[in-house]
C-alpha cells in the first residue's frame, strides 16, 4: 500500500495543476487570456481545493479506507475525462451570452469554470489529507509523514505545470490532454478499487482515441490549431476570402482575398499606409524600413509592400504557429519581409535598426499587452525611429467613452512632439499616430490632397483626411511599466457598451 499510495498522491498533485493549465488554454479559446480570466480561474481552483482539503480530513477520520480514497480519485478521473465532451456546449453557451451582450466575459468565464472544474478539482483536494490519515499509524511520526506526502504532491504539481504546456497540449491538443491525465489518475487508483469498477478504466482508455472534432464550431472553419500561445482558427468564406481568428474569436486578426489585385481591406489596417504623409514632401522612396509588432498573418506587410514596393519590413510575432499559418494560408511570403519570432519589447531591445514607420497591432483580444502600451516602451520606439519616423497603433473607444484613447495620447505625448487620432468610421477602432518631428494636421491633409483619387492611396486619403485630429493630453493617466491598467480600462469600455441603450 505504501508505494501505491505514494504514487496516487503524486499523480493526484500532477493532475490538479495540469487541470489548471489546461483550463486556462480551454477558457482562452472562448474568453481570451486576460488577467481577469486568470484571476477567475486561479481563485476558483483555490476555492475548490480549500473545500476538498476541508472535506477530505473529515471524511478520512470517519472512513479511513484506501478503497474510499481510490473511489474518490477514480471519480475525479472520470469527471476530468468528461470535460472534453461537455466543454464545447457549456463554454459556447457562456460565450453566446457575451455576444448577446447579456453578461461580461468575467461572469461568463466564472460560470464556465464553475460548471466544468468544480467536481474534479474538489475531489482532488480530498486526496492529500486523506492520504496523510491512511499513512499515519504512529502519531509521533505524523509531521514527517504529512510533510513527505505534501512534498510528493507538490513534486507532482510541478510536473503537472510543465508537462501540458511544453509537450502534451502542443502535441495532442488541450482536450486530449484532459483525457490523458484522466486515464493516468484512473490507473493510479486501480489498486484500491473494487474489481467491478476496474472495467471503467478500459472505457477511459477508449476515450483517448475517440474523435473530438474542432475545439469550437464556427462557420467556414478551414483550419484549427492549438499553439503555445493561442487557439488559431482559419476560415474561408464562399468568395475565397480567408480570415485569421484567434482564441475567443471576437476579432479578425488578418485577412487575405482571393483576388491578388485587391490591396485595401476597408478596415483600420488601411490607415497605416498614410503614416509617412505627416512629413513634408513624402514619396514612396522615403520609406526606407518598416517594423510591424504584431505581424499575425501579414495583412499590414502585404499592404505596405503593394503600395510602397519592396521596402524592408521586420515583422515581429510571438507565436511561431501563427507565422506558419500566415505563410500557408495568407500568402505571407513577401521577399522583403523578415520575420522575428519574439515579444515586441525583446525585439526592440535587441535590434539596432532605425525605422521610418513602426506599426503596433498586437492584441490578446480585446486587450493590448500592457508592456506594449507604456511610456518606457514608447521611449524604446523613439530610439528606433528615424528623424522622420512615425509610430502608429490601433486601440478602441465606444460612442461615449474615449478613456483608452486619451490614455494613449497622454502616454505618447510624453515621448513624441505631435500625436494624432483617427476614429475609423462605423467601427470602435481609433488609430493613434505620433511623429518624431513636430508636424501638423494641415501638412498631413495637404500631402494627402496631392494623391490621385483613383489610386489605392487616393482612396485611403479620401477616407482618412476627414477623420484625423490633433491629440492633446488631458492630464489623465499615463501608462508606465509600473502602472498600466489597460485591462481594467478596456473592461470598463465593454461594460459601458453593454449598458448603452
Amino acid at each position: 500500500m505504501k508505494y501505491s499510495l505514494t504514487l496516487l498522491v503524486f499523480v493526484s498533485g500532477m493532475t490538479s495543476l495540469a487541470l489548471e493549465m489546461c483550463a486556462s488554454h480551454l477558457l482562452g479559446a472562448y474568453f481570451g487570456t486576460s488577467l481577469y480570466i486568470w484571476a477567475v480561474l486561479i481563485g476558483l481552483i483555490l476555492i475548490y481545493l480549500t473545500i476538498g482539503y476541508f472535506l477530505g480530513g473529515r471524511l478520512a477520520d470517519h472512513h479511513p479506507s484506501s478503497q474510499v480514497l481510490c473511489s474518490i480519485t477514480a471519480a475525479a478521473a472520470l469527471t476530468t475525462s468528461l470535460i472534453p465532451f461537455v466543454s464545447q456546449g457549456i463554454l459556447s453557451w457562456a460565450a453566446n451570452a457575451i455576444s448577446q451582450v447579456s453578461v461580461s466575459a468575467f461572469l461568463a468565464s466564472l460560470l464556465g469554470t464553475v460548471l466544468l472544474f468544480a467536481v474534479p478539482v474538489t475531489l482532488l483536494g480530498l486526496v492529500s489529507p486523506f492520504a496523510v490519515r491512511l499513512a499515519t499509524q504512529d502519531v509521533g511520526r505524523s509531521g514527517r509523514i504529512s510533510g513527505s506526502l505534501y512534498a510528493i504532491s507538490t513534486a507532482g504539481s510541478i510536473l503537472g505545470a510543465f508537462l501540458p504546456v511544453l509537450w502534451l497540449i502542443p502535441t495532442f491538443g488541450v482536450r486530449r490532454t484532459f483525457l490523458i491525465f484522466g486515464a493516468l489518475l484512473f490507473a493510479a487508483s486501480l489498486w484500491g478499487l473494487r474489481p467491478l469498477l476496474r472495467p471503467a478504466f478500459a472505457l477511459a482508455l477508449v476515450a483517448l482515441v475517440l474523435p473530438l472534432g474542432p475545439l469550437k464550431n464556427i462557420p467556414y472553419l478551414t483550419y484549427e490549431q492549438e499553439s503555445l500561445y493561442n487557439y488559431i482558427q482559419v476560415t474561408q468564406l464562399p468568395d475565397g476570402t480567408r480570415q485569421l481568428i484567434l482564441n475567443e474569436g471576437q476579432a479578425i486578426h488578418s485577412i487575405h482575398y482571393s483576388d491578388p489585385n485587391r490591396v485595401l481591406t476597408g478596415w483600420y489596417w488601411d490607415y497605416f499606409l498614410t503614416a509617412p504623409y505627416f512629413n513634408p514632401g513624402p514619396t514612396p522612396k522615403k520609406l526606407q524600413r518598416v517594423a510591424i509588432i504584431g505581424l499575425a498573418g501579414g495583412t499590414i506587410a502585404h499592404e505596405i509592400t503593394q503600395v510602397y514596393g519592396d521596402v524592408p519590413i521586420d515583422g515581429v510575432e510571438i507565436d511561431p504557429a501563427i507565422v506558419n499559418v500566415g505563410r500557408k494560408y495568407f500568402d505571407m511570403n513577401e521577399p522583403n519581409l523578415h520575420v522575428s519570432i519574439q515579444d515586441g519589447r525583446t525585439f526592440l531591445a535587441t535590434t539596432h535598426e532605425k525605422y521610418d514607420l513602426i506599426v503596433i497591432d498586437a492584441f490578446q483580444q480585446p486587450y493590448i499587452p500592457f508592456q506594449l502600451t507604456t511610456r518606457e516602451f514608447f521611449t524604446q520606439i523613439h530610439d528606433h525611429l528615424s528623424p522622420n519616423g512615425v509610430v502608429a497603433l490601433n486601440t478602441a473607444h465606444t460612442n461615449t467613452d474615449y478613456r483608452l484613447v486619451h490614455a494613449f495620447v497622454n502616454t505618447m505625448s510624453q515621448v513624441f512632439p505631435s500625436v494624432y487620432t483617427f476614429d475609423v468610421p462605423e467601427t470602435f477602432n481609433t488609430e493613434v499616430m505620433a511623429t518624431m518631428r513636430p508636424t501638423s494636421v494641415e501638412t498631413f491633409r495637404t500631402n494627402l490632397s496631392t494623391l490621385d483619387p483613383t489610386t489605392v492611396m487616393g482612396q485611403v486619403a479620401n477616407e482618412v483626411s476627414p477623420v484625423v485630429k490633433q491629440g492633446h493630453p488631458d492630464g489623465g493617466i499615463v501608462f508606465t511599466d509600473d502602472r498600466a491598467p489597460i485591462e481594467q480600462i478596456t473592461d470598463q469600455l465593454l461594460l459601458n457598451y453593454i449598458q448603452q441603450p
